[in-house]
C-alpha cells in the first residue's frame, strides 16, 4: 500500500512540474516573435522614440516611416514606439531621459545639442546653406558624419540629420523686410547663442521659448515675432496669430537623430545593421519630403487673405547677410574655420 501511494506521488509531482513547465512556456511565447532569419524565438527589441512636433511635419512623417521601415528589416524582432507632440516629454526633458536610458531615441533641433557641443552652432549661422542641395551634401556628407562623431563622448550614438526646411521670419505686427524692422521688438528663439546673437544685432530681444509652449505664448501675446518653417507655422497653426510673414530662407531648422550609446551597444550586430540600412533609407526621404512639403504648404498659407506675405529680394538678402556678418568672425574665432570652410565648398 505505502508503494503504490508513493508511485502515485511521483507521477503526480511529474505531471505539476510538466504543468509549470508548459505554462511557463505558454507565457514567454506571447512576448516573442517568430524570426525566419534567426530560426528560433527571439525577444522583441522594444524602442521609445519621443519627439515633440506633430505627426504631420517632416520629422514626425519620417520618425514614422523609420519605424515602419525596422520592423519590416527585421521581421517584427524590433519596434519602434513613437510619441509625438511631447507626449512623452517635452521639448526641455527629452535629452536627459535619452542620457538616462528612460527613451531610447529622440531627434532635437541642432539647437539643442548645441548646450552639450557648442561646435554644432554652425549649423545655427544665418545664410549657411544656399538651397537644398548645400543642405543635403553637408547633411550626409563628411561634415554630417563628423558632427554625429562628435555625440561619442556624450554618451549618445548619432545616427542621421534629418530636415525640417528653411526658416521663415514671422511678426504680430508688420512684415520685417529691412533689419532696421526687428528693432525693438520680442522674438521667440530656441535655446542658442548663435540665434540669441543673431535676434541681437537686428535689435530684437531674444526670448527662449520651448516649441510646445509656443501656442500658448502666442495666444498670450508674449512676444512679437519669430522665425520658424512653413512646416511648423502651418501644421501648429501659428500663422493665426503672426499673420506677417517674410520668406527670407536665411536659416535652416533641422535634427540630429540620437539613440542612447548604451542602448545601441547592447544590440546584437545584426540589427543595429538593419536600424542603420532604416535611418539611410529615411534619411534620403526626409530630405525630399520637407523640401515637397514646405513648399506645397505655403501655397495653401497663400490662399488665406488674412495672411501678409513678403519674399526678400536678393539685394534684401544681402544686406541681412552683411548684418550677420559678425556671427560668423566670433565662430572662427571660437572653434576655428574648418568645419564653416567644408560647408561653403561649393
Amino acid at each position: 500500500m505505502k508503494k503504490q501511494w508513493w508511485v502515485l506521488s511521483l507521477v503526480l509531482l511529474i505531471c505539476l512540474g510538466c504543468a509549470a513547465f508548459l505554462l511557463k512556456q505558454h507565457f514567454r511565447n506571447e512576448n516573442m516573435v517568430y524570426d525566419d532569419e534567426q530560426q528560433g524565438l527571439k525577444k522583441q527589441i522594444v524602442i521609445y522614440f519621443s519627439h515633440v512636433v506633430a505627426e504631420n511635419t517632416p520629422k514626425g512623417l519620417a520618425a514614422q516611416k523609420f519605424a515602419d521601415l525596422v520592423e519590416k528589416k527585421t521581421n517584427g524582432r524590433v519596434k519602434v514606439e513613437v510619441f509625438s507632440n511631447g507626449s512623452l516629454y517635452s521639448d526641455g526633458e527629452e535629452m536627459d531621459a535619452l542620457l538616462r536610458g528612460d527613451v531610447q531615441m529622440i531627434a532635437p533641433t541642432f539647437s539643442k545639442v548645441t548646450e552639450l557641443i557648442p561646435e554644432w552652432q554652425v549649423l545655427d549661422l544665418p545664410y549657411l546653406f544656399q538651397d537644398y542641395h548645400d543642405v543635403e551634401r553637408t547633411f550626409t556628407g563628411s561634415v554630417g558624419k563628423q558632427l554625429l562623431a562628435m555625440l561619442d563622448s556624450k554618451g549618445i550614438k548619432g545616427l542621421a540629420l534629418w530636415s525640417n526646411g528653411f526658416k521663415q521670419m514671422t511678426s504680430t505686427t508688420r512684415l520685417l523686410v529691412r533689419p532696421d524692422d526687428f528693432r525693438g521688438l520680442r522674438f521667440r528663439i530656441m535655446p542658442s547663442e548663435v540665434i540669441e546673437e543673431q535676434f541681437r544685432l537686428l535689435g530684437g530681444e531674444p526670448i527662449v521659448v520651448s516649441f510646445d509652449h509656443v501656442y500658448r505664448s502666442l495666444e498670450k501675446h508674449e512676444f512679437d515675432g519669430q522665425e520658424n518653417t512653413i512646416s511648423n507655422i502651418y501644421s501648429k497653426g501659428f500663422y493665426k496669430f503672426q499673420p506677417y510673414i517674410t520668406i527670407s530662407n536665411h536659416g535652416y531648422l533641422g535634427y540630429a537623430v540620437m539613440m542612447n550609446k548604451s542602448f545601441w551597444e547592447s544590440l546584437p550586430r545584426d540589427i543595429q545593421q538593419k536600424i542603420t540600412e532604416a535611418i539611410q533609407e529615411t534619411t534620403m526621404w526626409n530630405l525630399q519630403q520637407s523640401k515637397n512639403q514646405n513648399e506645397q504648404e505655403l501655397e495653401e498659407i497663400k490662399q488665406n487673405e488674412n495672411i501678409h506675405i513678403y519674399e526678400l529680394s536678393e539685394e534684401e538678402k544681402k544686406r541681412w547677410e552683411q548684418k550677420f556678418a559678425p556671427l560668423y568672425d566670433q565662430f572662427a574665432k571660437e572653434f576655428g574655420d574648418k568645419l564653416l570652410r567644408e560647408i561653403k565648398q561649393r
